[in-house]
């Protein structure tokens, strides 16, 4: 079982920046897919950015070049810094592992955190 705890997340002015970070208790394996998602109201959930063991690194292309995912295999941590951020990334956003088993993928999600930016 793997369990994921996000932190960093908050109210910030366009243009402004956040990083985010994700503990996840429990086995991570290295074929695991961390990375992060978001969810705005009314909307639904999108991949923001993901990242393998290997380094590896897929990104939406809202966030292309503004986001930067990273992970430190050793702590078994995703982060995630936010940069020039704009009012439509305003979303409640969510750390996952998502894993490859038995021909299928499982997902393992955080609570969330919620990142608010102010125009």
């Amino acid at each position: 079982q793997v369990q994921l705890v996000e932190s960093g997340g908050g109210l910030v002015q366009a243009g402004g920046s956040l990083r985010l970070s994700c503990a996840a208790s429990g086995v991570i394996f290295s074929i695991d897919v961390m990375g992060w998602y978001r969810q705005a109201p009314g909307k639904q959930r999108e991949l923001v950015a993901s990242i393998t063991s290997g380094g590896t690194t897929h990104y939406a292309d809202s966030v292309k070049g503004r986001f930067t995912v990273s992970r430190d295999n050793g702590k078994n941590a995703v982060y995630l810094q936010m940069n020039s951020l704009k009012p439509e990334d305003t979303a409640v956003y969510y750390c996952n592992v998502a894993r490859w088993r038995s021909l299928n993928w499982f997902d393992y999600w955080g609570q969330g955190t919620q990142v608010t930016v102010s125009s």
